[in-house]
């Protein structure tokens, strides 16, 4: 499914809106790295591919700008072992 994702680089976040509630990938950036600390998708949109898609939308961003992407977050750990293709 695709959703409309908003990145807010001032706050290092990036969020989308589904039915209502409000999903979030939050991040810090040190050196070349970009690094995904949490991911928040109330328990009401999830098993939809939320987290996923924000995931992703991080990690592109961080690709096209040159970034190593990195994961703190244990759901951004799991999803980069599913995806080896960004760590190239």
């Amino acid at each position: 499914m695709n959703y409309e994702i908003k990145h807010f680089p001032d706050e290092h976040k990036f969020v989308t809106e589904v039915e209502g509630e409000t999903a979030t990938v939050v991040y810090k950036l040190f050196d070349k790295y970009l690094d995904i600390i949490y991911t928040y998708v109330p328990t009401s949109i999830g098993g939809r591919g939320v987290a996923a898609a924000l995931v992703e939308a991080a990690y592109t961003y961080a690709k096209e700008n040159g970034m190593v992407p990195q994961a703190t977050c244990s759901y951004a750990v799991l999803w980069l072992r599913r995806h080896p293709e960004f760590l190239k």
